[in-house]
């Protein structure tokens, strides 16, 4: 087991990735990463705020997430790739765009070096249209 010396969690692996405690902005968030991470996470926020302008930024499960109506999109640092996560992304029009990412049920992963910052742009902007037809964009 090891101990993180600035949060006290314990944890199976050396050395685990992990946040210490909880940020209450996504300033915080993004300040507590290092280097190319804090970067790639600063990068991925001005691309989600220019495809969705109205949307308000929170802090929803731990992680940074734009929310207009509804919660829009998520994203998270990792070990080896960034997590992005927009929902259910079954009837997308992105199936193609994603064929070379790894993928789970509404989750993207991308390693640090291939993030798609237009993909990102454009899941963001069809979910913030996907909210406004259920008319929770307000």
């Amino acid at each position: 087991m090891w101990k993180c010396e600035t949060c006290g969690r314990s944890f199976r692996a050396e050395h685990q990735h992990h946040f210490c405690g909880g940020a209450e902005s996504i300033d915080r968030y993004i300040e507590a990463r290092d280097g190319s991470v804090r970067a790639a996470l600063i990068r991925v926020r001005e691309v989600i705020r220019a495809a969705a302008p109205e949307a308000k930024e929170k802090i929803s499960w731990q992680m940074p997430t734009f929310w207009q109506g509804e919660n829009l999109i998520h994203f998270a640092p990792h070990k080896n790739h960034l997590g992005i996560y927009p929902g259910d992304l079954t009837d997308s029009p992105f199936a193609e765009r994603l064929s070379g990412c790894q993928t789970a049920k509404g989750t993207i992963r991308f390693p640090y070096d291939k993030i798609d910052y237009d993909l990102i742009a454009d899941i963001v902007k069809w979910r913030v249209g996907a909210a406004a037809k259920k008319g929770k964009t307000k």
